[in-house]
């Protein structure tokens, strides 16, 4: 028994040992000795060597087949009546193009006016001209002097200055890129509305407080950005409308399909010359593809890490 006040002192606490080790049990192996077996898909490659067969027999049809007439084929490919068809056919997609996308830029941007009347017309414009049939629309810009015999210029419900013959003003070819863009536009519009639409209203109202102009907003701030969204579903719509030129062909306008119709109308050969048609649209489309390519990496920098 202590006779002191002081209070019992405690004996020193040693530190807790280290936990135990386990030691891996001798009948296993480490983990750099284990077989990896990567997981095994039968079934795919079942999947594989079906798609592999089919493909082989139908290149081997291609080759072997007499009914191709590759010899005809070849005959036609580069002749002066196609390659002149051909060069139509680019004239007209170009046109159609240049021309729906401009107005089409036009239609997106009243359509995202404050102005009630111009997203009204805007609108009525876009309606028509998706509902009606790109081939009705060619035929009646065909046949516009049957309805205007001429187109008078001066005050409106007043006076005409000057006038033009319709029946020399609007030919097979005019009336073709006419109708082809006006219908163009119509997309290009719902486009090109996607893509501005795409941009955050945020930036613009972070430009507009820098003081930024509005012109300088659209060509720096929205354009570069709205692209992104724009391109693939333009290059799309252009993919389409070179293809889709062959519906002027009911007008009789030389372009590839025509032509195509023509030549094989006279000699008989329908399959070889089909196919004369097929590649240059596979080519033409495949070179289109490619442009399309280098133009998204442009506008990709900066998004695509």
């Amino acid at each position: 028994m202590s006779l002191t006040s002081d209070p019992p002192i405690d004996p020193p606490v040693e530190p807790p040992a280290d936990p135990p080790v386990v030691k891996e049990a001798q009948s296993g192996a480490g983990p750099d000795e284990l077989t990896v077996v990567p997981v095994r898909h039968p079934w795919r490659w079942v999947a594989i060597a079906a798609t592999a067969v089919l493909l082989a027999q139908f290149l081997n049809g291609l080759i072997t087949n007499p009914g191709w007439e590759w010899d005809v084929f070849a005959q036609f490919f580069t002749a002066p009546t196609i390659l002149k068809a051909v060069w139509i056919t680019l004239q007209l997609t170009f046109y159609g193009t240049a021309i729906g996308f401009a107005l089409g830029i036009v239609l997106a941007f009243m359509r995202l006016s404050a102005s009630g009347f111009l997203r009204t017309v805007a609108y009525g414009y876009i309606w028509a001209f998706r509902s009606i049939p790109l081939i009705v629309q060619l035929l009646f810009w065909f046949n516009l002097a049957y309805l205007y015999k001429e187109l008078t210029f001066g005050i409106p419900f007043g006076p005409g200055f000057f006038a033009f013959d319709t029946m020399n003003l609007v030919g097979a070819m005019s009336a073709a890129v006419l109708g082809l863009a006006l219908h163009q536009a119509a997309y290009a519009a719902e486009i090109v509305r996607g893509g501005v639409l795409a941009v955050g209203s945020g930036q613009l109202e972070a430009a507009a407080a820098l003081g930024i102009p509005k012109f300088r907003q659209l060509r720096r701030i929205v354009l570069p950005q709205a692209m992104r969204s724009i391109l693939p579903n333009a290059a799309n719509e252009i993919i389409s409308l070179f293809k889709g030129t062959s519906i002027v062909s009911v007008m009789a306008i030389g372009e590839l399909f025509y032509q195509v119709q023509v030549v094989y109308g006279r000699n008989g050969r329908v399959v070889p010359l089909l196919m004369v048609a097929t590649v240059w649209y596979i080519l033409l489309t495949t070179a289109l593809s490619v442009l399309q390519h280098y133009v998204e990496r442009h506008y990709a920098k900066g998004a695509v890490r």
